[in-house]
């Protein structure tokens, strides 16, 4: 055989072999389309890490039944409170990638990883971006024991008795945590903090009387800014919230500049197929932009938000830079 011959004859043996290589790539490739068609195929389940009551738990359980219906299976919310969200979001994290797990993660998950000296997971590696669903406005709030009627009533009452106030959050790193530490620093004020493990209990201390003061979520006191067992001094957004709108910003009402939002989105373990992910945040963005779920949501503080799973990424990475800097200028800190 010559010498042209046999390369032919050998190129021509090694064909079947660079096919078989190949098959379990295309048969991979086949079963993700397959599934990404067919999911959702049993209930999802949304982790929030935070107890009930608080505005995420608010949201979600309003959000659920008609995305439930969206996506032709049931949308559990999970609560799992505890370490400033990271135990739920961790949770996450080691979750199947498969779309039936997903978390909210949402200031807190901006703030932990310059917050925290470890996290058990990596913010900006071990989760897939789904959708924004919403952007909540807080409220500083005081109980009617409390002896002041304005913002600058109570910057005047902390400044005179340093740490004899006392703040609640719904615990370390929290949206009313990082609040009330930004408030703190601009306007001066020295008011103790006091974590609960979620955005309910903490709303509860206050109602009670066993705290005096916090940054609370519409969405999770606006039943007791009604009722008159809280009284709200200033909104943390730039702009008065519709559902309020007889209440200053803060920045109005006496610290110049001051800002806070509290924002909520999905996000799935990492390495969830591109079809999956597509087809929640579909769900997410169809349940969001409904007329009377708009209308619900903003009776209650939170602004519907959507957008691409690439902004959702976008935005959580400026989070994680933004958060870095403020927690660096401002010296907040875990007590």
């Amino acid at each position: 055989m010559d010498k042209g011959k046999a390369q032919v004859t050998r190129h021509k043996s090694q064909v079947p072999g660079i096919f078989f290589c190949l098959m379990p790539f295309a048969l991979c490739l086949g079963m993700t389309a397959s599934f990404a068609q067919s999911f959702p195929v049993k209930p999802v389940r949304v982790i929030v890490p935070f107890a009930p009551g608080g505005s995420t738990d608010v949201v979600f359980r309003l959000l659920a039944p008609r995305l439930g219906e969206f996506l032709g299976q049931p949308l559990l919310v999970d609560n799992r409170p505890g370490g400033g969200a990271t135990i739920g979001m961790d949770l996450v994290a080691r979750s199947a990638p498969d779309g039936y797990t997903l978390g909210v993660a949402n200031i807190s998950f901006g703030a932990n990883p310059s917050l925290l000296a470890k996290l058990p997971y990596d913010a900006a590696k071990d989760f897939a971006p789904v959708s924004l669903v919403t952007i909540v406005t807080m409220v500083l709030s005081v109980h009617p024991s409390v002896p002041v009627k304005s913002v600058q009533q109570l910057i005047a009452l902390a400044t005179a008795k340093p740490d004899a106030m006392n703040y609640a959050s719904a615990g370390n790193g929290s949206a009313t945590h990082l609040a009330f530490e930004r408030f703190k620093h601009a306007s001066g004020a020295k008011i103790m903090h006091v974590p609960y493990k979620g955005g309910g209990p903490a709303v509860v201390a206050i109602v009670s009387g066993e705290t005096m003061t916090l940054f609370a979520t519409i969405p999770s006191a606006i039943q007791h800014f009604q009722s008159g067992r809280l009284v709200p001094l200033g909104v943390s957004s730039a702009k008065r919230n519709p559902a309020l709108p007889a209440v200053p910003t803060v920045a109005e009402a006496g610290v110049p500049g001051y800002e806070a939002i509290e924002w909520q989105g999905v996000v799935a373990p990492a390495g969830t197929p591109a079809p999956v992910i597509g087809r929640l945040h579909q769900a997410f963005a169809k349940a969001v932009t409904l007329p009377e779920m708009k209308e619900r949501l903003t009776a209650i503080g939170a602004d519907p938000a959507g957008g691409t799973p690439e902004e959702l990424g976008t935005f959580i990475r400026n989070e994680l830079a933004n958060w870095s800097r403020v927690i660096k200028e401002s010296g907040i800190r875990i007590d």
